[in-house]
């Protein structure tokens, strides 16, 4: 009798760079081939070890975006993607396993020159006096809105010691370019941004805030709660899950 495709687990996968190439040797460390079906540049394929397993090849970012939908089981992609697509991902995600690689943190940076500004209560005492300054709200040019919005409320993630003081005076521009850039060119006060060594911060005459450390991410392997998980789909998930070792 043939499956359905209810019957069958779809895993999504990164579909180039440096995250596919690392979401696919560390499949193969685990005995699990990940192969596209068709030509090398299509987006279905399998796991030739677990004939029951669909794979897409897509974006980090639209994988995110198919787990909040319920629309794919499994997904490797960065925690980032998950936080700001999904508002509540604790309750709409199973964070199953962090991979160790992908890792970036999603950062508060302030122009160098702000020399009375290292906190979160620096900062929000700044945008009190650029509002009686400029009549207007402080601008904070970033990609994530979600979490920017969040953190800035007061809501903490991972291992802060504490929760973070709220920042209230503010608005977000949407950064369309380099992010970095957005102070320099005079589009923004300061950013919200990814980071993984600090350097182009730093080219940009930027750092980043003492408690600036919105979320430390990487990829990790993630289960949607919103999929349907029979228990036939459930033993493929935990088979999947047992083989892999970051």
């Amino acid at each position: 009798m043939n499956e359905t495709a209810a019957e069958r687990l779809v895993l999504a996968v990164p579909s180039k760079g440096r995250l596919m190439e690392d979401t696919t040797a560390l499949f193969a460390k685990g005995g699990l081939t990940l192969a596209r079906t068709g030509n090398e540049r299509g987006y279905r394929g399998e796991v030739k070890e677990l004939p029951g397993v669909d794979v897409a090849f897509v974006s980090a970012s639209e994988i995110a975006d198919l787990i909040r939908k319920g629309e794919v089981h499994l997904g490797v992609t960065g925690e980032d993607l998950i936080r700001e697509q999904i508002p509540d991902a604790d309750n709409a995600v199973e964070f199953l396993l962090p991979l160790g690689f992908g890792h970036a943190d999603v950062v508060i940076a302030v122009p160098d020159f702000w020399i009375d500004v290292s906190t979160m209560s620096d900062l929000e005492e700044a945008a009190l006096l650029y509002r009686r300054m400029h009549g207007s709200r402080m601008r904070v040019a970033t990609k994530y809105r979600t979490l920017t919005r969040m953190y800035f409320a007061g809501h903490r993630y991972g291992d802060q010691p504490r929760a973070v003081d709220a920042v209230s005076m503010y608005r977000i521009v949407e950064s369309l370019g380099a992010t970095e850039g957005a102070p320099a060119a005079g589009l923004a006060e300061l950013i919200v941004d990814i980071t993984s060594t600090g350097s182009t911060l730093r080219a940009n005459g930027l750092r980043v805030l003492d408690d600036g450390i919105i979320l430390r991410s990487q990829a990790n392997l993630v289960a949607s709660r919103r999929a349907p998980f029979g228990e036939r789909l459930a033993a493929l998930k935990d088979d999947i899950l047992a083989r892999i070792t970051p």
